[in-house]
């Protein structure tokens, strides 16, 4: 159907079938420039100067409507930072989400994949809760930027 396209590409069709949508080219450039980039966050608008590459003619309307239906299918995970955009990832298959780490002076955002909050949750359903998911955003200075 279509050469080149990355290994994940064949779960991602599967579930863009599953959901009546087709692979068309936006989308491909899309996931392309989402798996060029797997652990970046990235925004609408750095989405769309990566994909005109492989898909010129594409806008800013497009990508966002892609980022979004990508979204609902848990194919990409949206996020925001507190700068008032969303930004975007691959999501990956783990229940809850890795937690991020915020460098208040440059803006660098690290991701720390260990689950920290395991006694958090198990306190919590001790207490009748049921945890779903999880949202950890912790602003430390990066070792680039800590004041001396």
């Amino acid at each position: 159907m279509f050469k080149g396209v990355f290994k994940i590409d064949k779960k991602i069709i599967e579930s863009l079938d599953k959901a009546g949508y087709r692979l068309t080219q936006p989308r491909k450039a899309i996931l392309e420039v989402m798996k060029e980039n797997k652990g970046q966050h990235l925004t609408a608008e750095e989405v769309l100067l990566a994909a005109r590459d492989k898909a010129p003619n594409i806008g800013i309307a497009t990508v966002y409507r892609c980022l979004e239906s990508l979204t609902s299918m848990d194919i990409l995970y949206k996020t925001t930072f507190d700068e008032g955009k969303y930004r975007y990832e691959l999501s990956d298959e783990e229940i809850h989400r890795h937690h991020h780490v915020i460098c208040p002076a440059c803006g660098k955002i690290s991701e720390v994949e260990e689950d920290l909050l395991c006694s958090l949750e198990q306190h919590l359903e001790d207490q009748g809760y049921e945890v779903v998911d999880h949202h950890l955003k912790v602003y430390a200075y990066c070792p680039e930027c800590i004041p001396k």
